[in-house]
């Protein structure tokens, strides 16, 4: 154990606080998903609504994506798997990444991660929406079912089909890439983080699992929360909340 700690960044007793904090947010942010999982008529009343404004401003797309990619004969199995898969396990293992080897860099993000998660559990909560894949009259199908086999009915109670609004895997998505391309060292980890965002939302899109709507509010719940992070948390703890500029400089765990 004490080798083990030696190689930690900030000791063992830090690494444990960092997953108990993510690990009591994520439960928190699935008991607050549950919540509102007998919502169904103001679901399907805000997804209209979401395809009103978007024909309105002539970007309701989301149909004629998942339709292209579902005639491809392949993209719709690959954006499925995308979905069950790379959300977290991208998500998990870079955090971990910044934790061990940009640690410290990591506390402005993970100060991200705890805003975004409050501001989506207030979306969900006040907006809950059904995705598309729930609208079938509109064309729309449930790709992932249909590769999984695994029907709703079959998820545990804390799943909520409702929580659309913002789109998480957009918002996670920025705010690992932006980050990441910052302290990428090579031209073509930049490269990749750079096309992270934009194949999630294509993902999210292709599945039926998310409207444009959605991916716009998770980008904006991404913004909102970077630059929480920046005016209000690293100005309370600068020498351990804020974006360090120099790689050399101490840092205190927070």
């Amino acid at each position: 154990m004490d080798a083990i700690s030696r190689r930690l960044p900030n000791g063992t007793l830090d690494l444990l606080r960092q997953i108990v904090l993510f690990c009591g947010a994520y439960w928190l942010y699935r008991l607050a998903r549950g919540m509102v999982y007998d919502q169904t008529i103001a679901a399907f009343t805000h997804a209209r609504d979401i395809v009103d404004l978007e024909r309105s401003t002539h970007v309701y797309i989301e149909q004629a994506v998942q339709s292209w990619a579902m005639r491809s004969g392949f993209l719709d199995d690959v954006t499925s798997w995308m979905y069950l898969n790379s959300h977290f396990v991208v998500t998990t293992c870079t955090l971990a990444f910044i934790y061990l080897f940009r640690n410290e860099h990591f506390y402005f993000v993970r100060n991200m991660f705890m805003v975004a998660m409050g501001l989506a559990l207030v979306g969900y909560v006040l907006y809950p929406t059904a995705p598309p894949r729930m609208l079938p009259e509109l064309g729309f199908a449930d790709t992932v079912a249909d590769f999984t086999g695994i029907s709703e009915s079959s998820v545990g109670a804390l799943f909520n089909p409702f929580a659309a609004v913002p789109s998480m895997h957009v918002c996670f998505a920025l705010m690992l890439s932006v980050p990441m391309v910052r302290m990428a060292r090579h031209t073509w980890a930049k490269a990749l983080w750079c096309a992270y965002a934009p194949v999630v939302t294509f993902v999210v899109i292709a599945t039926g699992n998310h409207w444009v709507f959605d991916a716009f509010t998770g980008a904006l719940v991404a913004g909102v929360s970077a630059l929480a992070a920046q005016t209000l948390f690293a100005r309370a703890r600068p020498a351990a909340w804020a974006w360090q500029q120099d790689l050399a400089a101490p840092v205190r765990a927070g």
